[in-house]
């Protein structure tokens, strides 16, 4: 196979690892991959070496570390693009701005700024994280359109409303704000969805 077609199904391969919890076999991987065990075995030795792929004792095709450390790489670089969208969207609204990612079973703050034109706020720390069905964040992951909203739901009196990011490959996020009061989502909501979208032209 040529040099193309080769890094075409290794990523393929790595994808297919990746979006599957419980790991492929190599037997697995050739039929969904539409390929040979033998071409498998060549990917899957490979990604091993870099550390993107590893095998189970039960000979499993699981994620390795390598991906985790490419992944942490990444968020600053995803940080970067998202500052100045949030920074608009935090003065705008009034209320404390962030960029959520998918992390497995968990939402993950990667970037939070707050208003600079009010006396009290929420504060947020990059790196919070909270389970991805609690929390308009989290809800807001596995939306297409519209957006979430959330009271009190991961802080007693914080009000939350987010919006995914879409149209960004590889990409589950979400953009939204919390404030210390009830936000007017019709005003808000549209806010944060323009927040979104500069990040994911930023990143395309």
């Amino acid at each position: 196979m040529d040099t193309a077609q080769t890094l075409d199904r290794g990523l393929k391969l790595l994808t297919l690892v990746t979006d599957t919890p419980g790991g492929v076999t190599v037997t697995e991987a050739a039929s969904r991959l539409g390929v040979g065990r033998a071409v498998i075995y060549r990917l899957a030795a490979t990604l091993t070496e870099h550390a993107l792929v590893r095998r189970d004792p039960e000979g499993r095709l699981r994620t390795g570390l390598g991906l985790f450390h490419l992944a942490r790489r990444a968020q600053p670089l995803l940080a970067e693009a998202a500052l100045p969208p949030l920074r608009r969207l935090a003065e705008r609204v009034g209320a404390t701005a962030h960029l959520t990612l998918a992390d497995g079973l968990d939402a993950v703050a990667v970037a939070v700024v707050e208003p600079s034109s009010t006396m009290f706020h929420v504060a947020y720390r990059v790196g919070s994280r909270h389970p991805v069905d609690r929390g308009a964040a989290g809800r807001a992951l596995s939306l297409t359109e519209g957006w979430e909203i959330s009271e009190g739901e991961l802080q007693s009196g914080a009000h939350g409303l987010a919006a995914p990011v879409l149209g960004v490959p590889g990409l589950v996020a979400s953009v939204g704000v919390i404030a210390l009061s009830r936000l007017d989502a019709p005003t808000v909501g549209p806010l944060v969805q323009q927040a979104a979208a500069a990040i994911a032209n930023a990143l395309n």
